[in-house]
């Protein structure tokens, strides 16, 4: 498996985060969406839906989450239209973090993946329009980083990939 990161500015429109996404491709030996349901839900990733990915961006300000390829593939674009453009297909997982933009710009006829959050938490669906913020900054500052990662729970990657770094005070 291989994992890519991208850590997604700001851009006036999109808050993305401080927090990079990733990218695990190759993370499913069976892209079967039973499978991965069942991965999530033992890692405490859950609320989970059976869909594609929104043809717009689009972000969450009260939860991370995690998307499960189980057919097909997907161009997608991480970061709002100056963001990062990635293929993701079967078997990969996708690690976004609250507030990173996220839009399916073309798909395979038969691309279907898994969304799941951790805990089981609710979402929301932010545009990037005007009003939204500075309320879903305020959202995206509280949420708290995951205790388990999705795929490979509490000893996987994303912990290190997201764990908070604290500088001693000189």
């Amino acid at each position: 498996m291989r994992i890519f990161e991208f850590l997604l500015k700001d851009d006036g429109i999109f808050p993305n985060s401080t927090l990079p996404a990733l990218i695990y491709l190759q993370a499913f030996e069976q892209a079967a969406p039973s499978v991965m349901e069942r991965i999530f839900e033992s890692n405490d990733w859950s609320n989970s839906w059976r869909d594609s990915i929104y043809p717009y961006h689009h972000y969450h300000s009260i939860t991370h989450e995690v998307l499960g390829i189980y057919e097909g593939a997907c161009d997608l674009i991480l970061g709002g239209d100056h963001g990062v453009s990635c293929t993701v297909k079967a078997g990969d997982a996708i690690i976004i973090p609250a507030g990173v933009a996220h839009k399916n710009l073309s798909a395979t006829e038969n691309f279907k993946c898994i969304g799941a959050y951790p805990e089981g938490k609710s979402f929301d669906i932010n545009y990037g329009r005007i009003g939204e913020r500075p309320g879903t900054d305020k959202n995206i500052a509280n949420v708290p980083l995951p205790d388990t990662d999705p795929v490979f729970g509490p000893e996987g990657n994303l912990l290190n990939f997201w764990s908070v770094k604290v500088t001693p005070a000189h």
